[in-house]
């Protein structure tokens, strides 16, 4: 076998064969084991491809712990079967190095440095290839067929032979909706059922953390999802009975997040795979929060929406959300009253008026004649192929007359924020909806909340919209305001009623201006289910979200990240009556903030540099 060796000489390779076979004699065993960029500084994960009797696996490792167990590999197509009878007939190498920056997420400005092999493979179906990458933070891989010719897979024999004792956090998937509105379940691998998960999939497997996601999903290629077989392996499930599209054609990646629960609630993988981003002037894009009637008060008249303008101003806030219900001869009236006071609009649009050219075209524009800022656009509920292929034409319309978009009842994003950068949110998540009072209602458990920073909230902006007060929830008042930093979203949509917002007084001071779009992010303490604290940075501040299930304690915030010096600490967390409060405090790096928290409680702080004599945060 001849090896093609590039310039990686970042990339640790070994390449093991074992012996030649005597005749009649099976096939020796070749295997490759792949490291990243400085993977001697610290525990990284390494994956190990092998070729056993013609077939490839995947397995991963980080230090001593297996995180995947050997997986198979390979595609069948029209053509033929390439998942058996292969031969590894060259390996290439390159360093992969990458720097960008998004609108929104865990941060704006990104780095991404990788170990690249592509592994030309040949077998009886056809050739293609396997490109395989390593990072710090993980692992990923996809196929690709370099050929001008048409290519139709029609499975992947792609599966995640995660440990079976290994703990994991599965959601399961809705085919009917494709709208990831479910509550994740809680249990080891060998107890969960054997049906359909949806991503982001999260294992805790020894002293390790996996999270399972797909990223760069574009129009050649359906969403998948994960099918856990009565074996108690996940398998890869194509979106469509059939991929087809004309190559050269590069499936999506298939990822694995790995390392402790820091580095992979930090993670930006899913981004750091996806396509560069197709908009190259994003000044007018603009993350924000938002006012939204729809929950409290539904959408109402003209005088409705103009309380909910009013509301934004009062709050700091950059815009005003109209939901379904609006009406064609106030909005222009709407639109304009809110610019008066520095609000922008958004519409609620549902996806069937989206479908054609004709449609987008009309639409969109007439959106922006009346200055609208962003489309809220719902029942996408879909993930295949034509859908993939709907969303490059709905951004790239709604690109052209500066529109943002926040996506409902539609899939998990995978890396679409950066390929589309004005995608500010999507749905995809049982979220405050499901809060809004009504007879019968009852909470969502509290694991709930404290899953999705580690899980939904991996794969992108999540309009959750938060900080309902008045909603049917298990959260205390300070524990329901924490999510305000603990749950990303580009443009977060603030939920309750003005007079609830009247009532919080406490609130409304932590709410007012706050950012949405975060410079940094770090994980301070954190067990899915249980306990999650989050800090976040915004130019010079910090802030700090922090959620735990059960009775009353004291939760702390380990102040590490913290630059030296003074700082002050605003901290916003239940009192003993049970009501907001807000406290004071002078804090330095490498203290440690501890808060009294009620059940099911946190609280969420700003962070700035303390001035002499200062009391406040600016």
């Amino acid at each position: 076998m001849k090896k093609r060796m590039g310039t990686a000489a970042v990339l640790a390779v070994g390449v093991a064969l074992v012996g030649l076979p005597a005749a009649g004699q099976p096939a020796p065993v070749t295997s490759w084991t792949l490291t990243a960029p400085g993977a001697s500084l610290a525990p990284t994960p390494a994956a190990h491809i092998a070729l056993d009797r013609g077939r490839l696996t995947l397995s991963v490792t980080r230090g001593a712990t297996t995180v995947l167990e050997p997986s198979a590999l390979g595609v069948e197509t029209a053509n033929g079967d390439l998942t058996q009878g292969l031969k590894v007939t060259g390996i290439t190498q390159q360093p992969v190095h990458d720097e960008y920056t998004t609108t929104t997420g865990k941060r704006l400005q990104h780095t991404y440095d990788a170990a690249e092999t592509t592994l030309d493979v040949k077998g009886p179906g056809g050739a293609f290839a396997v490109v395989v990458r390593v990072s710090r933070d993980g692992v990923a891989y996809r196929y690709v067929f370099d050929t001008p010719k048409w290519v139709t897979v029609v499975r992947e024999a792609s599966e995640f032979a995660v440990p079976q004792a290994a703990d994991s956090f599965l959601l399961p998937f809705d085919n009917g909706r494709s709208d990831y509105e479910s509550i994740h379940v809680h249990k080891p691998v060998a107890q969960q059922d054997p049906v359909e998960y949806g991503y982001p999939a999260l294992f805790h497997v020894g002293d390790t953390w996996l999270s399972v996601l797909e990223s760069d999903l574009n129009g050649s290629y359906a969403g998948s999802r994960l099918t856990l077989t009565p074996q108690h392996r996940f398998q890869l499930t194509l979106g469509d009975p059939a991929e087809v599209a004309k190559g050269p054609l590069a499936t999506p990646w298939r990822a694995l997040i790995v390392g402790d629960l820091a580095t992979v609630t930090q993670s930006d993988l899913s981004t750091d795979l996806a396509s560069p981003a197709k908009i190259a002037d994003t000044s007018w894009i603009k993350p924000g929060a938002g006012a939204w009637s729809w929950w409290s008060e539904g959408t109402g008249d003209l005088a409705l929406q103009e309380k909910y303008v009013d509301l934004a101003a009062k709050e700091g806030w950059a815009y005003n959300l109209v939901d379904s219900g609006w009406n064609a001869a106030w909005v222009p009236d709407l639109v304009a009253y809110a610019k008066q006071r520095g609000i922008g609009s958004w519409l609620w649009a549902d996806a069937k008026i989206t479908d054609t050219d004709s449609e987008r075209e009309k639409n969109f524009k007439q959106y922006a004649d009346w200055g609208v800022v962003g489309l809220k656009i719902d029942f996408v509920e879909s993930e295949r192929k034509d859908r993939t292929r709907w969303y490059d034409a709905v951004l790239a319309a709604a690109a052209k007359y500066h529109l943002m978009v926040n996506f409902h009842g539609a899939p998990i994003p995978r890396g679409i924020q950066r390929t589309w950068p004005n995608v500010m949110s999507v749905e995809a998540v049982k979220g405050a909806e499901g809060t809004k009072p009504k007879p019968g209602r009852v909470p969502f458990p509290i694991e709930h909340y404290l899953t999705l920073p580690f899980t939904r909230n991996l794969s992108g902006s999540m309009d959750f919209t938060p900080v309902t007060f008045s909603g049917v929830r298990p959260t205390s008042d300070g524990g329901e305001l924490a999510l305000s930093v603990l749950f990303e979203s580009g443009v977060q949509h603030f939920a309750d009623s003005v007079a609830s917002y009247d009532a919080h007084p406490v609130a409304e001071r932590l709410l007012k201006g706050i950012p949405t779009a975060w410079d940094d992010t770090r994980l301070l303490a954190g067990d899915p289910g249980k306990l999650a604290v989050i800090a976040r940075r915004s130019g010079a501040q910090w802030y700090v979200g922090a959620l735990a299930a059960g009775p009353a304690a004291r939760l702390d915030a380990p102040l590490d990240f913290l630059p030296p010096g003074d700082w002050l600490a605003e901290i916003y967390g239940d009192g003993a009556d049970g009501q907001l409060q807000v406290t004071t405090r002078r804090v330095t790096s490498g203290g440690v903030l501890t808060v009294p928290v009620a059940a099911n409680g946190g609280f969420a702080a700003r962070l700035c540099v303390a001035p002499a004599g200062a009391s406040t945060c600016p």
